[in-house]
Formats: C-alpha cells, structure tokens, sequence
C-alpha cells in the first residue's frame, strides 16, 4: 500500500512528509503541515504554557532587579569582589597568620570598608584571610601589614595609608563593579 501511496502522491507532485519527533513529548509522528513542531494541540498547549512561565519569570526578575536598593547592589558587588579574591589567593596562605589549614577563608580587608569606602573593591587592599585572623582577631593587622608590605611593596602599601577622598557608589558603578569581578571569576576558574 506504500507503493501505491507513494505512486498516487508522485502523480500529483506530491512528496511523502517525513515523521519528525514532537518538541514537547519526544514522540513520533507526520506533519499536518509544514513547520509543525508538535504532534498535538495538548503539545501546543503545553510548550506555551512553558513559554509564558518564562516570560513571567523574566517579568519578575526585571521588576526585583529595579526594586533593589544601593545597599543591595553593594552586598552583590562586595559579594562577586569577595568571590575573585578568594580565587586568586587559592593557593596561597593566609595574609595575617601564613599557614595553609581547612578551615574557612574570608577576603580581608587591610583598610576597612566602613573607614575608607573607596578602597572596598581595589585589589591591593584585600586579600584572602582565614576566618580566626579576621573575625576573632579583628584582621591581625600588625601580621597582615608585615605580609602585606612583602606582597605588594612599600610604595603601594604607602599608598593603602595614605588619605583617600570619601567615596559613595552608585547603583550603576556597584553594576558595573558587579559584572566586572563575576567575568574575572569566570576567567579565573576556566584558567584552572
């Protein structure tokens, strides 16, 4: 009967349609017409009802994105910060006390984040510190600043000391300050 099918159809200029498999339930079945994705309209149904959770999704996503405060992007921003310099350090030991353990590691600060705002996210004032130096030793600071004049030199720990302008982010810099510290932590673990 295919062959007569197959004849009759050719006769006409037509062409056998291929079964494809449905995107919704992975079945097989042949096209009604062409472009048709899914062998039903329960199939329909149900992949729009995907699609609308989606755009709900994103819809909710948007509006919590605008509701967020400044203090918000600071803690996401300090966060992806915190995240990087914890991975650049992995294998080094800690700044204030020099020993390698299992414990939990923080970012130190040298110069706190509530004294000089505009140090919060440079490079050469935090560095990876483990959890007793920084919470129950309020940093080490005498440690972390002899560790810390090796590390990175004298001009740039001068530097650290030194005055610096107050500083209040904005939600575009903390943004930015945001995205540029999570693409440097990519970078960082697809390197190891």
């Amino acid at each position: 009967m295919n062959q007569a099918a197959d004849s009759l159809m050719a006769v006409f200029g037509y062409k056998r349609v291929k079964p494809r498999r449905c995107k919704y339930c992975r079945a097989e079945f042949r096209p009604q017409r062409p472009g048709a994705k899914v062998c039903s309209p329960e199939c329909a149904q149900a992949i729009a009802e995907k699609v609308r959770g989606k755009i709900e999704k994103a819809a909710i996503k948007a509006q919590r994105e605008r509701l967020k405060s400044r203090q918000d992007w600071m803690k996401e921003a300090q966060a992806a910060f915190n995240a990087w310099i914890r991975a650049r350090d992995a294998d080094e030991p800690c700044i204030s006390c020099g020993r390698h353990h299992s414990g939990q590691y923080h970012a130190g600060h040298y110069r706190s984040r509530g004294a000089i705002p505009a140090l919060a996210f440079h490079p050469d004032n935090c560095h990876k510190q483990c959890a007793p130096c920084n919470n129950h030793k309020s940093g080490n600071v005498v440690e972390y600043r002899i560790r810390l004049a090796d590390k990175i030199g004298l001009d740039r720990l001068f530097w650290l000391e030194g005055p610096h302008d107050p500083k209040k982010y904005t939600i575009d810099e903390l943004r930015a300050i945001k995205a540029e510290y999570a693409l440097k932590l990519k970078q960082l673990k697809e390197i190891a």
